[in-house]
């Protein structure tokens, strides 16, 4: 192992993954190709797993970006590591760019098809069942992992295109060792929900030979994957979003049962987005996350909520965990009813995360055995909105990222639920995230802010995360997987950092 990076601190919070999966790799300074900045403590990559570091390392070692290093990574954890995210899904990737101190969010989630509209999920008048939801064409939405990676690698790459995806192809074509994680991942997912392995024949063969998981250890190749990433690699995004991959997603997505209503002008039309990070102050540091249809907002609200809940010098970690709860739960419900995609609906971040309403809001804690209800910001006392029902799904994966440069990279991503629809094609899931709208669309007659709409994104807990201290210098990188959790996770590792010790 390298020269220990000193004074920076890099965290990778996983909920799920296993110490036989989870990586992280340093690269000293002296393993740059040039030295541009001030920065001289190395780069670093935490991701879930070796595979992954291995790729995004290499790039780093060549002179790459963060971004660079963070697509090469992501192409091989949409091989190694399919339950959690890959090309079929969406994300968000938060670049910090040292030069010039910007802190921008590529937004690549996935968008709702033209057809829809906030009866999604409903048939005759019933909320169509979670399991049947989970595994149905209904669930795709147009992805937008690919496109994410080109607006990212347009404005901040040094590594060549189509060198990103060669570590993912080599392993895609000559195979990797199944590990005791995507193993054990298979084996719950089958255990626990009635898994249609009859209308996912493409991923049954690949993922449950002989209708079981496919055992640790198995050298798994996957050509049609190394295929995709081809077409990519030479072709570009246009690969991806036009011709033969777009129309196997269509067909794919499209086919019974409960077909969904993607089109390839849905997939031709899909574009990824350019959005502020959003900041709050935190004891002098600045809390830095994802913008609406995410909810990086939460963590500087909790952190806010909590420092006013906290009124004695003296309290112990088991009361300082127990305002951090009541935080949440303040927090959570104000995220449920006012966030949603912003290119739709009004959603007032800056009075959600103002001093002035956090300290208000702190006031409003809630019983233990009490339902949250969300609080009133000034400009919104008078909005009516239906009550959110949505029930987030739960497959995820984030790798946090520091180039020999200093800038940064902190990318959550995902497919949806476990393997996400289950629909495979192109070697690659596709994802189940329309089910991160709400369901039930109205209530008394007033609509959720989160009901589809067509070219729509669902809102999103995923909310990668950089922390920067009273100098202005990057202190954290992080995020999490884990559905609507991992604000929860997110924040604690923040308050861990600077609170407790």
């Amino acid at each position: 192992m390298r020269q220990l990076l000193i004074s920076l601190v890099v965290i990778l919070s996983a909920c799920t993954a296993s110490t036989d999966n989870s990586s992280g790799d340093k690269l000293a300074a002296s393993d740059r190709v040039d030295h541009p900045t001030d920065w001289t403590r190395g780069g670093m990559v935490a991701a879930a797993n070796p595979h992954a570091v291995e790729a995004a390392a290499k790039i780093l070692a060549q002179g790459g970006h963060a971004v660079d290093a963070a697509i090469a990574a992501h192409a091989v954890l949409g091989l190694v590591e399919p339950q959690s995210s890959g090309l079929g899904g969406g994300g968000f990737m938060f670049v910090y760019d040292r030069e010039t101190g910007s802190r921008t969010v590529i937004d690549g989630r996935e968008t709702a098809p033209l057809a829809v509209g906030p009866d999604l999920w409903i048939r005759e008048g019933q909320a169509i069942p979670g399991d049947a939801r989970w595994q149905s064409g209904i669930g795709v939405g147009v992805p937008g992992a690919v496109a994410m990676y080109d607006l990212a690698h347009r404005t901040y790459g040094k590594h060549p295109w189509g060198e990103l995806f060669q570590s993912a192809i080599s392993l895609a074509d000559n195979g990797f060792e199944v590990s005791p994680r995507m193993h054990h991942s298979l084996g719950r997912v089958q255990a626990r929900y009635p898994i249609d392995l009859v209308s996912a024949p493409v991923m049954a063969d690949y993922l449950f030979p002989d209708g079981k998981p496919v055992p640790v250890g198995t050298l798994l190749k996957n050509p049609a994957y190394a295929e995709t990433l081809e077409r990519v690699a030479s072709g570009g995004p246009d690969a991806f979003y036009s011709g033969q991959i777009a129309r196997a997603i269509v067909a794919r997505s499209t086919a019974a049962p409960l077909a969904g209503g993607i089109s390839e002008e849905d997939i031709a039309a899909y574009k990824a987005v350019t959005r502020e990070a959003v900041c709050g102050d935190f004891r002098g540091n600045s809390i830095c996350s994802v913008p609406p249809p995410s909810s990086g907002i939460a963590h500087i609200m909790i952190a806010g909520l909590y420092d006013e809940l906290l009124d004695e010098e003296d309290a112990t970690l088991a009361d300082k965990v127990q305002l951090f709860v009541d935080a949440q739960r303040l927090a959570y419900a104000d995220r449920d009813h006012f966030v949603a995609d912003p290119d739709f609906v009004d959603v007032p971040v800056s009075a959600l995360i103002d001093p002035q309403y956090i300290s208000r809001r702190a006031t409003e804690r809630f019983a233990p055995d009490a339902v949250p209800v969300h609080g009133a910001p000034a400009i919104t006392s008078a909005w009516n909105r239906g009550t959110d029902r949505t029930e987030e799904t739960v497959g995820t994966t984030h790798l946090s990222i520091i180039d020999v440069y200093g800038n940064a990279v902190a990318m959550t991503a995902s497919v949806g639920w476990p393997f996400g629809s289950f629909r495979m094609t192109g070697g690659f899931l596709l994802n189940n995230h329309m089910a991160d709208f709400s369901v039930n669309p109205e209530t008394d007659g007033q609509l959720s802010i989160n009901a589809a709409a067509p070219g729509k994104r669902p809102r999103s807990s995923m909310s990668p995360t950089i922390i920067f201290d009273e100098n202005d210098e990057l202190l954290l990188v992080t995020g999490s997987p884990g559905g609507n959790s991992i604000i929860a996770y997110t924040t604690k590792t923040i308050l861990a950092l600077l609170d407790w010790g």
